[in-house]
């Protein structure tokens, strides 16, 4: 698939800052659902936990669009 740009009201966006947000939201209710269970006390640094995170959940988004 060919990334192309997003018109957001007018404004040209570049398709990663889009798949971003879209990555941002999961990382969002996947750490709501970490919280709620208490799973972050389990890790060693928890905010280095939720950037890997972030970044898995970012590259199968975009692979997942690639393919």
């Amino acid at each position: 698939m060919k990334f192309v740009e997003v018109d957001l009201f007018g404004v040209y966006v570049a398709p990663i800052s889009v798949i971003m947000a879209a990555a941002w939201l999961v990382l969002i209710a996947l750490r709501r659902v970490a919280d709620r269970f208490g799973l972050l006390r389990h890790v060693w640094h928890p905010a280095l936990f939720v950037f890997a995170s972030y970044m898995i959940i970012l590259s199968s988004i975009v692979f997942i669009v690639a393919h």
